[in-house]
């Protein structure tokens, strides 16, 4: 029997296996590290797990895809192609907002359409729909394509890109800059809501995330066939393609460092694994506070990460019907009352509320496969203050969910209680004691101006050598776009591996 020569490549570990970690794994893996990406959870994802129950298929959490472009370059990287795994179809309109009226405005890359829509609730508006349009593209040509994949740790980064912030409006937030292209409030509401897909408050994120609506119209809303789950297996697959190693069911307790270097993990069970090169997709606080506790630290103390203010939380309600409701769309947004008011109670006071604003994702609409036959798959989703509100969601979840219910059955699915087949919830405590998010909230750290760029954690550890950060809590920040370009953050951060063989002669 033939022995197997050993692998001479240097060990890298990456904690989690959310999208920001899966990137960083296949990028350093066909670089020539040998990976081992280690997962709490019993099967990939992370915040991108998947439920199956009852016969139904529920992705836990992303579920619109923008950029494939980011996607593609991966399979690229190790000589595929995205379509060898995964088919992925263009959505169009890319969602339909329902305010609490009634009335429905359709968000679609046709630019006359949208132009239609616009005029259909304020004709006087349609002129500065155009401008945002075109503010819009230019937010996006600096903050996305010459900023999100740049390392932001040294501090001349930063100096360099406030000449551009100024001028694009940066120092505005999200809403302050739409008011200025819009007289409507319903407008105004339905350009700025974009930020809360990524943990962000409209009111006080920087106008930079302007971008994103010139990002779905550019590249195009997609949905994974089979689920968002069917990128993450195609991605795990990629992992092992280059030689790298998956491993569920183990949890990290402590990155171990010598000499402000990190050379390994500590796992749950006691077992030490060795590595020259440490990423971690945990949630950043979470890396800080706990994974690097026997650790002195300088910049991210524990004092510093409790005064840090943190992204919203999620109620999701994952349920299944034994009908299909054919009328309710792909991407459909239901509004409540308030706006303002409403996201003043979540990330300021802190309050939860009895109204509420749903995001609703029928995947069935185009996916029949993830439901029996007849029936439909659905997630709701309500933007929730995170744990420092003080809710007990023991308490609470139930008569929270029996709310949302009621409510939808009140605008956009008349009978819903007569047909749930099955039913799951994830509260904000299951962020916190599930995906190890601090304060449950789930998109890490709030995006902010003063907590985005250099401001917010780097990509390389400003605490230890050897130790990278991907994921939602550093730069560029949240959303599948930005956690797949913190890992190509790496490619200019991680030095190139060294054969252990080569290191040996030295």
């Amino acid at each position: 029997m033939l022995e197997r020569a050993p692998d001479l490549r240097p060990h890298a570990i990456v904690i989690g296996s959310g999208f920001g970690g899966l990137a960083a794994a296949v990028r350093l893996g066909v670089r020539g590290y040998r990976v081992t990406v280690l997962e709490k959870l019993d099967g990939p994802g992370g915040r991108a797990y998947v439920y199956r129950q009852d016969g139904y298929t529920f992705d836990a959490g992303p579920t619109i895809i923008t950029a494939p472009y980011l996607l593609e370059e991966l399979w690229a990287l190790c000589g595929r192609k995205l379509s060898d795994d995964v088919e992925l179809r263009a959505i169009d309109p890319f969602y339909k907002i329902r305010f609490d009226d009634g009335e429905t405005f359709s968000c679609t890359a046709d630019l006359p359409a949208m132009r239609a829509e616009v005029a259909r609730i304020s004709p006087g508006d349609v002129e500065g729909f155009d401008r945002f349009i075109r503010d819009s593209e230019a937010i996006y040509k600096v903050a996305f394509v010459e900023l999100a994949d740049q390392p932001f740790h040294r501090f001349t980064t930063m100096l360099r890109a406030i000449p551009n912030m100024l001028r694009l409006g940066g120092y505005l937030t999200v809403h302050q800059k739409v008011a200025t292209y819009f007289k409507n409030e319903k407008l105004r509401i339905a350009f700025s809501f974009h930020p809360l897909l990524i943990g962000g408050n409209p009111f006080t994120t920087t106008a930079y995330y302007c971008l994103i609506a010139h990002l779905e119209r550019l590249h195009r809303v997609h949905y994974a066939m089979g689920g968002t789950g069917a990128l993450v297996r195609g991605l795990v697959g990629l992992i092992e393609g280059v030689g790298g190693a998956m491993r569920y069911n183990t949890e990290v307790s402590q990155i171990t460092v010598e000499g402000g270097r990190a050379t390994g993990v500590r796992l749950a069970s006691g077992e030490h694994l060795e590595a020259g090169v440490v990423v971690s997709n945990a949630d950043v606080a979470w890396t800080y506070s706990k994974l690097l506790s026997e650790t002195p630290r300088k910049r991210w103390t524990d004092r510093k990460l409790g005064r840090a203010r943190y992204s919203m939380s999620l109620f999701v309600w994952y349920f299944g019907t034994s009908k299909r409701f054919e009328d309710v769309y792909h991407h459909t947004m239901v509004l409540g009352p308030r706006y303002r008011e409403l996201l003043k109670d979540i990330f300021t006071t802190k309050r939860l509320a009895k109204d509420f604003s749903l995001y609703l994702h029928r995947p069935t609409a185009n996916d029949p496969s993830l439901a029996p036959p007849g029936c439909d798959a659905f997630y709701v989703l309500a933007p929730v203050p995170h744990l420092g509100s003080g809710t007990d969601w023991r308490e609470r979840a139930e008569p929270y969910r029996a709310a949302i219910q009621k409510r939808l059955e009140e605008t956009v699915m008349p009978g819903l209680g007569d047909v749930i087949a099955t039913s799951h919830m994830l509260t904000p405590q299951d962020f916190q004691d599930r995906l190890s998010s601090v304060n449950g909230a789930a998109f890490s750290l709030e995006p902010q101006l003063f907590q985005s760029a250099w401001f917010r954690p780097h990509n390389k550890s400003e605490e230890v050598e050897g130790l990278y950060l991907v994921g939602a809590g550093t730069h560029p920040g949240a959303g599948v776009p930005g956690v797949i370009s913190s890992a190509q953050v790496l490619d200019e951060i991680v030095p190139d591996p060294v054969p252990l063989a080569s290191a040996q002669l030295r």
